[in-house]
């Protein structure tokens, strides 16, 4: 089982984790529904000023590495991403389509909510068949700023080695 250092299971409240599973779920519907529709720039909206993106491979993490795919730290980093996905990258027209599920709550109090949880994110080629662009799991680190969550820390650890070489959208 994959285990990375400060998202371990531990005894929560269940009242407490089932409100922070709230929280999450909602989060990660509106957070799928923006990459989905491809509005890039409010992307940014979800990540924390002092932030951290990762998206590697599950393989390096159990390797203890932490090179990632896509690596971004604070959110003029995120900002510059999803800035050149929008107008700088040239691809295939696609549809996306992000699937989040078995929320699991590490921590929940009133600053910062652990999870992970599941995710699954479809692609669509217009002129082609929908395939499973990656699996895997986010690690989430959240923060509450202004009444609503926003990632600290969110890494995406994909289950396979060998993904498309087009990975260019948001996870």
């Amino acid at each position: 089982m994959l285990i990375i250092p400060g998202y371990e299971v531990t005894a929560i409240d269940p009242r407490a984790a089932f409100d922070a599973r709230v929280e999450v779920d909602a989060f990660h519907a509106l957070y799928c529904h923006t990459l989905d529709t491809g509005d890039l720039e409010h992307w940014v909206d979800f990540f924390d000023d002092e932030c951290t993106y990762i998206v590697t491979a599950r393989e390096n993490v159990e390797s203890g590495l932490r090179v990632g795919l896509v690596y971004a730290e604070g959110r003029g980093m995120i900002r510059d991403r999803a800035f050149s996905v929008k107008h700088t990258q040239m691809f295939a027209p696609r549809y996306m389509l992000h699937a989040v599920s078995n929320v699991l709550i590490l921590r929940a109090g009133a600053a910062e909510i652990r999870a992970v949880s599941n995710y699954i994110l479809l692609q669509t080629l217009v002129e082609g068949p929908t395939t499973i662009h990656q699996a895997g799991r986010y690690y989430d680190t959240f923060v509450r700023s202004g009444g609503k969550l926003l990632i600290r820390e969110r890494r995406c650890v994909y289950d396979t080695s060998l993904i498309a070489n087009d990975l260019v959208f948001p996870v």
